[in-house]
């Protein structure tokens, strides 16, 4: 491992210790029927949309989520703690699901299937969605926009949505440090041995952390395919891998002393919102392992 690394692990770890991560895990109950216990003009929500479920549970009263996305119970999918997500009822994502709870809102991706959005509406649903955020700003913006649907039409309940929105957004702002890049390169290979552009949130939070795109300076973009034979001939100071296929599994890489490999599992950044501090925290944990393992130091590599 060269001098530059070590300085740039340091760095890292300076601002990730004042940051002060910690993932919080929203305690929710699981949802009662009728609205009693949040008064009638509370909305109530099904959500469709698992990047929308991790934000939801943080900003809403449990009572008011009728159903989460199936999505969030599965571990490798889900972009929150499938502990919590199991509390809350879920949905396969169907119409006739969504109908039969009654929810005055659905929450879903701008993805959602025509078919399935003109049903719901028909039905005298109000159907809000929600795209992918490219940056952190873009992603803290859509918690604000969220907690303002969540609180609906009552002040008291309006004020506390957005107290809840503006904490976890403020969570993120202080959890995420903002270092100017510096000489230390990161690839993150994701599933199907893609590279993210730079315009991307999950690139908007690895720059963040001082790093350079490897795979933009080799001229590539988003979705850029990367073989296990480009990696190995121009290898980035640091591999993030998020994929499973052949290349990214291949011993080969462990033959590279002068990259750190480490896995970044997708779940990670296919959303914002809480995922951000999941996927800082586990940042935090391959810096420590960047810059502590000695066997890895190349005592007089000048590079």
């Amino acid at each position: 491992m060269s001098a530059h690394r070590i300085n740039w692990g340091r760095a890292f770890a300076a601002s990730l210790a004042a940051a002060g991560l910690a993932a919080s895990a929203a305690s929710c109950a699981a949802p009662e029927p009728g609205k009693a216990a949040i008064g009638d003009d509370a909305p109530t929500f099904v959500s469709l949309n698992p990047c929308i479920d991790a934000i939801l549970v943080e900003v809403a009263e449990p009572e008011q989520i009728l159903a989460l996305s199936h999505y969030s119970r599965d571990p490798s999918a889900s972009s929150m703690d499938t502990e919590v997500a199991a509390t809350f009822a879920y949905n396969g994502g169907t119409a006739e699901e969504v109908l039969a709870l009654q929810p005055d809102i659905v929450l879903a991706s701008t993805f959602i299937a025509p078919a399935t959005r003109a049903a719901l509406e028909r039905a005298g649903l109000e159907v809000q969605t929600f795209g992918s955020p490219a940056s952190v700003e873009e992603s803290l913006t859509q918690i604000r926009e969220l907690a303002a649907i969540t609180g609906g039409d009552n002040k008291a309940r309006g004020n506390r949505a957005r107290d809840k929105g503006e904490a976890l957004a403020e969570r993120i702002s202080q959890a995420l440090p903002k270092h100017a890049p510096g000489d230390v390169t990161a690839m993150l290979w994701q599933p199907g041995q893609i590279v993210p552009g730079e315009a991307t949130l999950v690139w908007d939070q690895l720059s963040r952390q001082g790093l350079v795109n490897h795979s933009a300076q080799m001229g590539l973009g988003q979705a850029g395919y990367v073989t296990l034979e480009t990696v190995l001939a121009d290898p980035p100071d640091l591999l993030l891998i998020a994929g499973d296929g052949p290349g990214q599994r291949h011993p080969a890489l462990a033959e590279l002393d002068r990259t750190f490999v480490a896995r970044f599992e997708a779940n990670l950044f296919y959303c914002g919102g809480p995922s951000l501090l999941r996927a800082q925290e586990r940042l935090d944990e391959i810096r420590e392992a960047f810059v502590l393992p000695e066997p890895r130091i190349a005592v007089g590599d000048a590079r």
